[in-house]
Protein backbone atom coordinates (compact mmCIF):
# COMPACT_ATOMS: atom_id res chain seq x y z
CA UNK A 1 0.00 0.00 0.00
CA UNK A 2 1.19 3.21 -1.07
CA UNK A 3 1.66 5.72 1.61
CA UNK A 4 0.25 9.77 0.75
CA UNK A 5 1.08 12.64 3.04
CA UNK A 6 -1.75 14.80 2.86
CA UNK A 7 -1.04 18.34 3.92
CA UNK A 8 -3.59 20.74 5.28
CA UNK A 9 -6.68 18.21 4.66
CA UNK A 10 -8.83 20.00 6.49
CA UNK A 11 -9.14 23.63 4.44
CA UNK A 12 -10.96 24.36 2.27
CA UNK A 13 -13.68 21.95 4.19
CA UNK A 14 -14.25 20.20 0.82
CA UNK A 15 -11.16 18.72 0.38
CA UNK A 16 -11.68 15.76 2.06
CA UNK A 17 -13.30 14.48 -0.99
CA UNK A 18 -9.68 14.31 -2.71
CA UNK A 19 -8.57 12.03 0.55
CA UNK A 20 -11.98 10.37 -0.57
CA UNK A 21 -10.27 9.62 -3.62
CA UNK A 22 -7.27 8.38 -2.92
CA UNK A 23 -8.51 5.88 -0.33
CA UNK A 24 -10.89 4.66 -2.74
CA UNK A 25 -7.67 4.07 -4.97
CA UNK A 26 -5.94 2.18 -2.37
CA UNK A 27 -3.21 4.94 -0.88
CA UNK A 28 -3.15 4.81 2.28
CA UNK A 29 -3.68 8.83 3.55
CA UNK A 30 -1.73 10.28 6.33
CA UNK A 31 -3.08 14.39 7.19
CA UNK A 32 -1.02 16.77 9.04
CA UNK A 33 -2.04 20.17 9.49
CA UNK A 34 -3.36 22.84 12.80
CA UNK A 35 -6.63 21.91 13.34
CA UNK A 36 -7.00 19.84 16.24
CA UNK A 37 -8.09 16.55 15.57
CA UNK A 38 -11.92 16.81 17.05
CA UNK A 39 -12.70 19.60 15.01
CA UNK A 40 -11.86 17.90 11.69
CA UNK A 41 -15.44 16.91 10.36
CA UNK A 42 -16.47 13.29 10.21
CA UNK A 43 -15.90 12.98 6.68
CA UNK A 44 -12.47 13.98 6.99
CA UNK A 45 -12.03 11.70 9.51
CA UNK A 46 -13.39 8.04 8.10
CA UNK A 47 -10.60 8.16 5.12
CA UNK A 48 -7.72 9.26 6.94
CA UNK A 49 -5.79 6.18 8.85
CA UNK A 50 -3.29 8.81 10.80
CA UNK A 51 -3.44 12.67 11.76
CA UNK A 52 -0.45 14.56 13.17
CA UNK A 53 -1.66 17.89 14.62
CA UNK A 54 1.33 20.67 13.93
CA UNK A 55 0.06 23.64 15.69
CA UNK A 56 2.70 25.52 13.97
CA UNK A 57 2.67 25.23 10.65
CA UNK A 58 4.83 27.94 9.59
CA UNK A 59 7.89 26.13 11.84
CA UNK A 60 9.30 24.03 9.24
CA UNK A 61 11.25 21.32 11.41
CA UNK A 62 7.98 20.97 13.04
CA UNK A 63 6.26 20.01 10.24
CA UNK A 64 9.12 18.02 9.03
CA UNK A 65 8.90 15.68 12.06
CA UNK A 66 5.11 15.18 11.93
CA UNK A 67 6.31 13.47 7.96
CA UNK A 68 9.19 11.92 10.10
CA UNK A 69 6.54 9.71 12.62
CA UNK A 70 4.68 8.73 9.48
CA UNK A 71 7.95 7.29 7.51
CA UNK A 72 8.92 5.69 10.88
CA UNK A 73 5.53 3.98 11.40
CA UNK A 74 3.98 3.27 7.73
CA UNK A 75 7.77 2.99 5.75
CA UNK A 76 8.85 5.17 3.36
CA UNK A 77 6.42 8.11 2.21
CA UNK A 78 5.37 7.95 -1.83
CA UNK A 79 3.39 10.93 -2.31
CA UNK A 80 3.21 14.29 -0.57
CA UNK A 81 0.89 17.03 -1.43
CA UNK A 82 -1.49 19.52 -0.39
CA UNK A 83 -3.68 21.25 -3.17
CA UNK A 84 -2.86 24.35 -1.11
CA UNK A 85 -1.01 27.67 -2.88
CA UNK A 86 -0.02 28.72 0.33
CA UNK A 87 1.70 25.22 1.18
CA UNK A 88 3.20 24.53 -2.00
CA UNK A 89 7.17 25.88 -1.31
CA UNK A 90 6.80 24.27 1.75
CA UNK A 91 5.99 21.09 0.42
CA UNK A 92 8.94 20.79 -1.87
CA UNK A 93 11.17 21.12 0.37
CA UNK A 94 9.47 18.15 2.35
CA UNK A 95 9.85 16.33 -0.78
CA UNK A 96 13.32 17.30 -0.82
CA UNK A 97 13.98 16.29 2.77
CA UNK A 98 12.41 13.07 2.33
CA UNK A 99 13.24 12.16 -1.19
CA UNK A 100 9.60 11.81 -2.44
CA UNK A 101 10.43 11.98 -6.06
CA UNK A 102 6.42 12.11 -7.05
CA UNK A 103 6.33 15.70 -7.28
CA UNK A 104 7.70 19.15 -7.83
CA UNK A 105 10.82 19.77 -5.89
CA UNK A 106 12.37 22.96 -4.53
CA UNK A 107 13.97 24.23 -7.52
CA UNK A 108 11.42 23.62 -10.15
CA UNK A 109 8.41 24.72 -7.87
CA UNK A 110 9.95 28.54 -8.32
CA UNK A 111 8.76 28.64 -11.35
CA UNK A 112 5.28 27.67 -10.21
CA UNK A 113 5.59 31.01 -7.94
CA UNK A 114 7.54 33.51 -9.08
CA UNK A 115 5.74 35.95 -11.98
CA UNK A 116 8.40 36.87 -13.39
CA UNK A 117 9.69 32.95 -14.19
CA UNK A 118 6.31 32.54 -15.50
CA UNK A 119 6.66 34.56 -18.32
CA UNK A 120 9.50 32.42 -20.39
CA UNK A 121 7.44 29.42 -19.90
CA UNK A 122 4.39 30.57 -21.27
CA UNK A 123 6.58 32.20 -24.23
CA UNK A 124 7.98 29.24 -25.05
CA UNK A 125 4.31 27.76 -25.46
CA UNK A 126 3.71 30.60 -27.75
CA UNK A 127 1.67 32.59 -25.59
CA UNK A 128 2.26 36.44 -25.84
CA UNK A 129 2.89 38.40 -22.22
CA UNK A 130 2.72 41.20 -20.89
CA UNK A 131 5.70 43.79 -20.78
CA UNK A 132 7.55 43.81 -16.98
CA UNK A 133 9.73 45.17 -15.47
CA UNK A 134 11.34 43.88 -11.88
CA UNK A 135 11.70 46.58 -9.81
CA UNK A 136 15.20 47.78 -8.42
CA UNK A 137 16.01 51.52 -9.18
CA UNK A 138 13.37 54.62 -9.61
CA UNK A 139 15.08 55.63 -13.00
CA UNK A 140 14.19 51.90 -14.16
CA UNK A 141 10.85 52.06 -12.72
CA UNK A 142 9.95 55.58 -14.23
CA UNK A 143 11.90 54.72 -17.28
CA UNK A 144 9.49 51.82 -17.68
CA UNK A 145 6.30 53.52 -17.15
CA UNK A 146 7.20 56.58 -19.92
CA UNK A 147 8.25 53.23 -22.13
CA UNK A 148 4.40 51.49 -21.71
CA UNK A 149 2.58 54.46 -20.36
CA UNK A 150 0.21 54.45 -17.58
CA UNK A 151 -1.67 52.66 -15.91
CA UNK A 152 1.19 49.97 -15.13
CA UNK A 153 0.23 47.14 -13.05
CA UNK A 154 2.67 46.23 -9.82
CA UNK A 155 2.36 42.99 -7.47
CA UNK A 156 5.23 41.05 -5.37
CA UNK A 157 6.74 38.69 -7.55
CA UNK A 158 6.14 36.09 -5.24
CA UNK A 159 2.88 36.16 -3.74
CA UNK A 160 -0.83 34.64 -3.74
CA UNK A 161 -4.15 36.42 -4.14
CA UNK A 162 -4.39 40.17 -4.86
CA UNK A 163 -2.50 41.20 -1.40
CA UNK A 164 -0.09 43.93 -2.08
CA UNK A 165 -1.24 44.94 -5.67
CA UNK A 166 -0.68 48.64 -7.21
CA UNK A 167 -2.56 50.18 -10.14
CA UNK A 168 -0.10 52.74 -10.83
CA UNK A 169 -2.00 55.75 -12.78
CA UNK A 170 0.09 58.61 -13.52
CA UNK A 171 3.42 60.16 -11.14
CA UNK A 172 2.01 60.58 -8.28
CA UNK A 173 1.10 56.74 -7.88
CA UNK A 174 3.99 55.49 -9.01
CA UNK A 175 6.35 57.58 -6.28
CA UNK A 176 3.84 56.50 -3.97
CA UNK A 177 4.10 52.53 -4.64
CA UNK A 178 8.04 52.79 -4.51
CA UNK A 179 7.92 54.64 -1.38
CA UNK A 180 5.81 52.68 0.53
CA UNK A 181 6.56 49.27 -1.34
CA UNK A 182 8.20 46.42 1.51
CA UNK A 183 12.20 46.70 0.11
CA UNK A 184 12.57 43.50 1.37
CA UNK A 185 9.51 41.94 -1.19
CA UNK A 186 10.75 41.81 -4.97
CA UNK A 187 7.84 43.13 -7.20
CA UNK A 188 7.41 43.02 -10.45
CA UNK A 189 5.45 45.64 -12.52
CA UNK A 190 3.56 45.32 -15.85
CA UNK A 191 1.87 47.14 -18.67
CA UNK A 192 -1.36 47.59 -17.71
CA UNK A 193 -4.05 44.85 -19.44
CA UNK A 194 -7.31 45.53 -19.72
CA UNK A 195 -9.54 42.59 -20.66
CA UNK A 196 -11.43 39.81 -18.76
CA UNK A 197 -9.80 36.96 -16.73
CA UNK A 198 -10.77 33.69 -18.22
CA UNK A 199 -9.15 30.18 -17.29
CA UNK A 200 -7.58 26.91 -18.25
CA UNK A 201 -8.29 24.64 -14.81
CA UNK A 202 -8.00 20.54 -15.56
CA UNK A 203 -5.61 18.06 -14.11
CA UNK A 204 -2.49 16.40 -16.10
CA UNK A 205 -0.90 12.75 -15.71
CA UNK A 206 2.84 12.31 -15.40
CA UNK A 207 3.61 13.08 -18.99
CA UNK A 208 1.96 16.71 -18.26
CA UNK A 209 -0.92 15.29 -20.86
CA UNK A 210 -4.03 16.73 -19.75
CA UNK A 211 -6.57 14.30 -18.39
CA UNK A 212 -9.33 16.99 -17.73
CA UNK A 213 -9.91 20.39 -18.93
CA UNK A 214 -12.46 22.87 -18.10
CA UNK A 215 -12.68 26.88 -18.52
CA UNK A 216 -13.75 29.43 -16.26
CA UNK A 217 -14.92 33.29 -17.01
CA UNK A 218 -14.08 36.08 -14.21
CA UNK A 219 -15.55 39.66 -14.93
CA UNK A 220 -14.07 41.62 -12.19
CA UNK A 221 -10.23 41.47 -11.42
CA UNK A 222 -9.29 39.94 -7.50
CA UNK A 223 -7.65 43.25 -6.94
CA UNK A 224 -11.02 45.13 -7.49
CA UNK A 225 -12.64 42.76 -5.37
CA UNK A 226 -10.56 43.24 -2.24
CA UNK A 227 -10.24 46.94 -2.72
CA UNK A 228 -13.47 47.80 -3.45
CA UNK A 229 -15.21 44.59 -1.26
CA UNK A 230 -17.53 44.43 -4.05
CA UNK A 231 -19.67 41.46 -4.66
CA UNK A 232 -18.67 38.17 -6.64
CA UNK A 233 -20.01 36.42 -9.69
CA UNK A 234 -17.99 34.13 -12.00
CA UNK A 235 -19.09 30.59 -14.06
CA UNK A 236 -17.30 27.67 -15.05
CA UNK A 237 -18.28 27.19 -19.38
CA UNK A 238 -19.80 24.13 -20.30
CA UNK A 239 -17.25 24.04 -23.47
CA UNK A 240 -13.48 25.27 -23.25
CA UNK A 241 -13.43 28.04 -26.04
CA UNK A 242 -11.38 27.00 -29.26
CA UNK A 243 -8.68 29.30 -28.64
CA UNK A 244 -7.78 28.30 -24.80
CA UNK A 245 -8.10 24.43 -26.01
CA UNK A 246 -5.54 25.00 -28.34
CA UNK A 247 -3.28 26.86 -26.27
CA UNK A 248 -3.58 25.47 -22.90
CA UNK A 249 -2.64 22.20 -23.54
CA UNK A 250 1.07 24.24 -24.71
CA UNK A 251 1.49 25.62 -21.51
CA UNK A 252 1.34 22.37 -19.55
CA UNK A 253 3.69 20.99 -21.21
CA UNK A 254 5.60 24.09 -21.50
CA UNK A 255 5.75 24.29 -17.37
CA UNK A 256 5.83 20.65 -17.28
CA UNK A 257 2.94 20.16 -15.16
CA UNK A 258 2.65 16.33 -14.09
CA UNK A 259 0.40 14.91 -11.96
CA UNK A 260 -1.44 18.16 -10.88
CA UNK A 261 -3.98 19.78 -10.51
CA UNK A 262 -3.87 23.28 -12.19
CA UNK A 263 -5.54 26.36 -12.78
CA UNK A 264 -4.19 28.84 -15.71
CA UNK A 265 -5.06 32.18 -15.82
CA UNK A 266 -4.96 34.62 -18.91
CA UNK A 267 -6.59 37.91 -19.88
CA UNK A 268 -9.23 38.02 -22.92
CA UNK A 269 -8.28 41.50 -24.66
CA UNK A 270 -11.68 43.33 -24.51
CA UNK A 271 -9.80 46.00 -26.77
CA UNK A 272 -6.42 46.10 -28.91
CA UNK A 273 -3.26 46.90 -26.94
CA UNK A 274 -0.84 48.05 -29.56
CA UNK A 275 2.56 46.17 -29.16
CA UNK A 276 0.35 42.98 -27.51
CA UNK A 277 -2.49 41.70 -29.41
CA UNK A 278 -5.77 42.31 -30.97
CA UNK A 279 -9.12 42.55 -28.96
CA UNK A 280 -9.82 39.12 -27.81
CA UNK A 281 -6.93 37.30 -28.38
CA UNK A 282 -5.76 35.60 -25.04
CA UNK A 283 -2.35 37.19 -23.55
CA UNK A 284 -0.96 35.19 -20.20
CA UNK A 285 -1.65 36.27 -16.78
CA UNK A 286 0.11 33.65 -14.30
CA UNK A 287 -0.09 29.94 -13.35
CA UNK A 288 -1.03 28.07 -10.19
CA UNK A 289 -0.48 24.90 -10.07
CA UNK A 290 -3.15 23.84 -7.39
CA UNK A 291 -7.05 23.72 -8.05
CA UNK A 292 -8.98 27.01 -8.43
CA UNK A 293 -9.57 28.47 -4.74
CA UNK A 294 -12.68 27.68 -2.12
CA UNK A 295 -14.78 26.05 -3.46
CA UNK A 296 -14.45 26.22 -7.16
CA UNK A 297 -13.67 22.82 -7.73
CA UNK A 298 -17.72 22.16 -6.39
CA UNK A 299 -18.24 24.30 -9.35
CA UNK A 300 -16.04 22.19 -11.96
CA UNK A 301 -17.90 19.68 -11.01
CA UNK A 302 -21.95 21.08 -11.71
CA UNK A 303 -20.56 22.68 -14.99
CA UNK A 304 -19.01 19.39 -16.35
CA UNK A 305 -21.29 16.25 -14.21
CA UNK A 306 -17.85 14.81 -13.37
CA UNK A 307 -16.12 14.51 -10.07
CA UNK A 308 -12.75 16.57 -10.10
CA UNK A 309 -11.42 15.43 -7.01
CA UNK A 310 -11.64 11.78 -7.97
CA UNK A 311 -10.02 12.71 -11.55
CA UNK A 312 -6.95 14.07 -9.54
CA UNK A 313 -7.19 11.06 -7.56
CA UNK A 314 -7.08 8.95 -10.69
CA UNK A 315 -4.31 10.63 -12.39
CA UNK A 316 -1.74 10.14 -9.26
CA UNK A 317 -3.00 6.29 -8.72
CA UNK A 318 -4.22 5.36 -12.20
CA UNK A 319 -2.26 8.29 -14.77
CA UNK A 320 -5.69 8.41 -16.02
CA UNK A 321 -8.90 9.61 -15.99
CA UNK A 322 -11.26 6.99 -15.51
CA UNK A 323 -14.62 9.36 -15.12
CA UNK A 324 -17.41 9.30 -17.82
CA UNK A 325 -17.19 12.35 -19.62
CA UNK A 326 -20.34 12.57 -21.75
CA UNK A 327 -22.89 13.55 -19.19
CA UNK A 328 -24.61 17.10 -19.71
CA UNK A 329 -22.57 19.84 -19.74
CA UNK A 330 -23.76 23.69 -18.11
CA UNK A 331 -23.02 27.19 -17.23
CA UNK A 332 -22.49 26.85 -13.54
CA UNK A 333 -21.89 30.12 -11.76
CA UNK A 334 -21.71 31.09 -8.14
CA UNK A 335 -22.54 34.53 -6.90
CA UNK A 336 -22.25 35.65 -3.41
CA UNK A 337 -23.07 38.46 -0.90
CA UNK A 338 -21.11 40.66 1.37
CA UNK A 339 -23.17 40.56 4.98
CA UNK A 340 -22.36 44.18 5.11
CA UNK A 341 -25.12 44.77 2.29
CA UNK A 342 -29.05 44.24 2.65
CA UNK A 343 -30.47 42.94 -0.55
CA UNK A 344 -33.95 42.83 -1.99
CA UNK A 345 -34.91 38.82 -1.99
CA UNK A 346 -34.40 36.30 0.58
CA UNK A 347 -32.65 32.97 0.62
CA UNK A 348 -36.08 31.62 0.28
CA UNK A 349 -36.67 33.74 -2.56
CA UNK A 350 -33.74 32.44 -4.20
CA UNK A 351 -34.60 28.90 -3.29
CA UNK A 352 -38.14 29.26 -4.34
CA UNK A 353 -36.99 30.99 -7.84
CA UNK A 354 -34.37 28.90 -8.57
CA UNK A 355 -35.12 25.56 -7.21
CA UNK A 356 -34.31 23.38 -10.78
CA UNK A 357 -31.12 25.15 -10.82
CA UNK A 358 -29.54 25.77 -7.30
CA UNK A 359 -26.53 23.45 -6.46
CA UNK A 360 -25.29 24.25 -3.40
CA UNK A 361 -25.12 27.91 -0.59
CA UNK A 362 -22.98 28.35 2.80
CA UNK A 363 -20.92 30.36 4.13
CA UNK A 364 -17.49 31.50 2.99
CA UNK A 365 -14.36 30.74 6.12
CA UNK A 366 -12.96 34.11 7.33
CA UNK A 367 -9.94 33.92 6.04
CA UNK A 368 -11.65 33.38 2.07
CA UNK A 369 -14.26 35.76 2.69
CA UNK A 370 -12.32 39.22 1.54
CA UNK A 371 -12.05 38.21 -2.00
CA UNK A 372 -15.36 35.92 -2.67
CA UNK A 373 -17.65 37.42 -0.40
CA UNK A 374 -19.37 36.26 2.43
CA UNK A 375 -21.88 33.60 0.72
CA UNK A 376 -21.94 32.12 -2.25
CA UNK A 377 -24.72 30.06 -4.50
CA UNK A 378 -24.03 28.22 -6.83
CA UNK A 379 -26.12 26.94 -9.67
CA UNK A 380 -26.16 25.54 -13.30
CA UNK A 381 -28.13 26.69 -16.07
CA UNK A 382 -28.55 25.31 -19.58
CA UNK A 383 -27.56 28.71 -21.18
CA UNK A 384 -25.70 32.15 -20.39
CA UNK A 385 -28.59 33.90 -20.28
CA UNK A 386 -30.45 31.97 -17.66
CA UNK A 387 -27.42 32.20 -15.41
CA UNK A 388 -26.90 36.28 -15.80
CA UNK A 389 -30.71 36.33 -14.84
CA UNK A 390 -29.61 34.02 -11.51
CA UNK A 391 -26.47 36.43 -10.80
CA UNK A 392 -28.78 39.81 -11.26
CA UNK A 393 -31.52 38.53 -9.03
CA UNK A 394 -28.19 37.08 -6.20
CA UNK A 395 -27.01 40.43 -6.53
CA UNK A 396 -30.17 42.95 -6.43
CA UNK A 397 -29.86 45.28 -3.57
CA UNK A 398 -33.08 46.96 -1.79
CA UNK A 399 -33.42 50.43 -3.15
CA UNK A 400 -32.52 49.13 -6.41
CA UNK A 401 -35.24 48.92 -9.40
CA UNK A 402 -37.23 46.09 -10.32
CA UNK A 403 -35.74 43.93 -12.39
CA UNK A 404 -37.13 41.29 -14.98
CA UNK A 405 -36.54 37.83 -13.05
CA UNK A 406 -38.19 35.02 -15.45
CA UNK A 407 -36.28 32.47 -16.28
CA UNK A 408 -36.58 31.74 -20.27
CA UNK A 409 -36.79 28.15 -20.95
CA UNK A 410 -35.78 26.65 -24.36
CA UNK A 411 -38.58 24.44 -25.50
CA UNK A 412 -36.03 21.61 -27.11
CA UNK A 413 -34.21 21.19 -23.68
CA UNK A 414 -35.13 20.61 -20.55
CA UNK A 415 -34.62 21.67 -17.06
CA UNK A 416 -31.17 20.59 -14.96
CA UNK A 417 -31.93 19.05 -11.90
CA UNK A 418 -29.51 19.51 -9.29
CA UNK A 419 -27.69 17.03 -6.58
CA UNK A 420 -28.38 19.56 -4.36
CA UNK A 421 -26.23 19.62 -1.24
CA UNK A 422 -25.87 22.75 1.49
CA UNK A 423 -22.76 23.33 3.19
CA UNK A 424 -22.52 25.98 6.27
CA UNK A 425 -25.62 27.97 5.33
Amino acid sequence: MKNFVFISPHFPNTYWRFVQGLVKNGFRVLGIGDCPYDQLSNELKQYLTEYYACYNMEDFEEEARAVAYFENKYGHIDYLESNNEYWLQRDAWLRDRFNITTGVNSKDIEIYQHKSMMKACFQKAGVKTAKYILVDTYENLKKFADEVGFPIFAKPDRGVGAAGDYKIKNLDDLNRFFNEKDPNVPYIVEQFVTGNIVSFDGVSDSQGNVLFATSEFFPPSIADILQQQLDVFYYCLPKVPDDLAEIGPRVIKAFNVRNRFFHIEFFRLSQDIKGLGKKNEIVALETNMRPPGGYTPDLLNFANSVNCYQIWADSMAFDENRQVMTYPKFYAGVASRRFKNEYFYSDEDIARTFHDNLCATGVYPPILADCMGDKYYMAKFWTLEELKVFEAYVARRVGEPVKDIKTEKKNNKKEPICDTHVDGA
